[in-house]
């Protein structure tokens, strides 16, 4: 019985030891954390009344559309592990070319990799800073994935992923706000969940967001909130998913939510005469785009002055495509 209570222990201890490492090796940020922002003391601020643009684009970590990777498929059996450092690089320079020939006044990215075994242990923010003109000079990123090693088959390494502001204009200050658990800022940049399905976190995450924008229209802020929000409009886009994906979305989309209390680009109206324009989503594994998951909702006082989803020439650079809105705060 004794040398069964020892081996019994041993095991345990061995057990607990590894949740002790990977704990430790892993990201477990506050609910709300200041994250440091790279701004010049003489950038100028935004000033109401002045025509601005915003691009908010997820750039796949740069990987480019030469690949279907193991998450990609429903079940993980996409063959693709990583993509190659060549395709990392040429995915820059075009990713470079979009933002130069759009000339955005602010930023927002989602998926950019940072110290990640899959893209070569790099700062992708910092690379891609260095392509840009020098007026993009502020700028803050922070982690939603971040582990010191992946024990996945597929990953085995080092895995960090960031959400990243870059603008022409003064960042006063950047916090990090964990979904569904965000801020009382101007401009938020977001990427929801891709794989919550058989649970509730989508409806907790929009209806966070929900509440969070109400509390910003309460204090009379002008706001804006754009990014990755993996969920198709209140209209009649799931009926027009593959069978196969089906359970994996809502039939009343949880975007319903946001679409009945604010203002939503793309608008139901504008989908519902050419939904084929709205698409942002061009999966690894399809011929074409098939979905609308991207977004921007805005204040009352943010006026729209132009909105479009540019995927002409963007449909090799990554699985989303970038969605452009030209505001002015009034």
């Amino acid at each position: 019985m004794n040398k069964v209570k020892k081996i019994f222990s041993a095991i345990l201890g061995f057990i607990l030891m590894l949740f002790a490492v990977f704990y430790i090796s892993t990201f477990h940020p506050d609910d709300i954390q200041k994250e440091k922002v790279n701004s010049g003391e003489k950038m100028p601020l935004l000033e109401k009344g002045k025509e601005y643009k915003v691009l908010s684009w997820n750039v796949q970590y740069m990987a480019g559309k030469n690949y279907v990777f193991f998450y990609d498929e429903w079940d993980g059996s996409g063959p693709d592990v990583r993509p190659t450092s060549d395709d990392i690089a040429l995915t820059f320079k075009r990713v470079a070319e979009i933002i130069k020939n759009e000339n955005p006044d602010i930023i927002l990215l989602q998926e950019m990799d940072y110290n990640a075994k899959r893209t070569d242990n790099k700062n992708q923010l910092a690379e891609l800073l260095k392509l840009l003109p020098a007026e993009y000079a502020s700028y803050t990123d922070s982690f939603y994935w971040k582990a010191a090693f992946v024990p996945h088959p597929k990953i085995m390494g080092r895995v960090g992923m960031k959400l990243a502001v870059i603008s022409k204009y003064k960042i006063e200050d950047a916090t990090r706000y964990q979904l569904p658990l965000m801020p009382n800022n101007y401009v938020v940049d977001t990427h929801l969940d891709a794989f919550a399905q058989g649970s509730d976190t989508m409806q907790r995450q929009v209806q966070y967001i929900s509440d969070l924008l109400t509390g910003m229209n309460n204090k009379k802020n002008e706001w804006i909130i754009a990014g990755d929000f993996n969920l198709i409009p209140p209209d009649n886009s799931y009926d027009y998913l593959p069978e196969a994906e089906k359970p994996y979305f809502q039939k009343e989309s949880e975007m319903k939510v946001l679409y009945e209390k604010f203002k939503v680009l793309p608008s139901l109206a504008d989908m519902s005469k050419n939904r084929n324009a709205y698409f942002t989503h061009f999966a690894n594994y399809n011929k074409e785009a098939d979905r609308t998951i991207d977004y921007v909702i805005h204040s009352d006082k943010v006026k729209v002055k132009d909105f479009y989803v540019r995927s002409k020439d963007t449909k090799d650079i990554s699985d989303h495509f970038p969605v452009i809105m030209k505001f002015v705060i009034e």
